[in-house]
């Protein structure tokens, strides 16, 4: 039986909000690793490459895989210069943005 390639990314942008100088709150996206984001309870992910939308997978038990996203869409993964879909291909793609980027 093989084992399945799966797709993980270690890495993701979460949105975060910072103080406008003319008063309010503004959001805006940051880099960082899955782990710092559930450590800093961040709750909205995107992919950094595509800013497409991602599934979170948290480390569930001792020796599982260690906290990771995934693309929710296979057509992000097949256009995403990151993405496994797009790293396999064959065909000579053009990488791009999400068709339903998160903003």
């Amino acid at each position: 039986m093989a084992v399945t390639e799966r797709e993980q990314f270690h890495v993701c942008q979460v949105k975060r909000r910072r103080v406008r100088a003319t008063g309010g709150y503004e959001p805006f996206w940051k880099v960082k690793t899955v782990a710092e984001a559930l450590e800093d309870s961040d709750t909205e992910f995107r992919c950094k490459d595509c800013a497409g939308a991602l599934k979170l997978f948290k480390r569930r038990v001792e020796n599982g895989a260690t906290p990771h996203v995934e693309h929710k869409l296979k057509g992000d993964s097949e256009y995403c210069p990151s993405g496994l879909h797009f790293l396999k291909a064959t065909d000579g793609r053009e990488p791009r943005i999400s068709q339903f980027p998160v903003r």
